[in-house]
């Protein structure tokens, strides 16, 4: 069966990294956690058929929420983005956090439209793997 959207949250870390404090960015409208792994083409003149390898695993996150400055979690995103520093990212899913990671945040765009809600898009890399919680 599947589930709602509304459930899938990113929290941030609005604490140190020696002691997080996971909180959800407020607001949230949607999110989208992606993962890839490359491929490595190893076709040769030997066969018609495209052979392959995996290659390098990456993950981003991608955000919108409606834009709160004030908001804690935005604060957090925002500061790491000015100083240049990762930061402790989760995924909550029905009220549980399942996997912890560090990323960098390389794109937060607010925007004002005329009549419609400030909203403000999120893209964050994760810097080698999300970790299970409890592992």
């Amino acid at each position: 069966m599947g589930m709602n959207g509304t459930d899938i949250l990113l929290l941030v870390n609005t604490g140190t990294p020696t002691v997080p404090v996971y909180e959800a960015i407020g607001s949230q409208r949607d999110v989208t956690f992606t993962e890839n792994t490359a491929e490595i083409d190893v076709s040769s003149k030997d066969s018609r058929a495209t052979r392959v390898l995996p290659g390098r695993y990456s993950a981003k996150i991608s955000m919108t929420a409606l834009y709160v400055p004030t908001d804690a979690g935005y604060q957090a995103l925002k500061d790491a983005m000015l100083n240049g520093t990762t930061i402790l990212v989760a995924r909550q899913i029905e009220g549980v956090t399942t996997e912890t990671a560090t990323a960098v945040v390389t794109d937060l765009s607010p925007t004002g439209p005329d009549q419609e809600a400030a909203t403000v898009s999120v893209e964050l890399s994760i810097d080698n793997f999300w970790v299970e919680v409890g592992s």
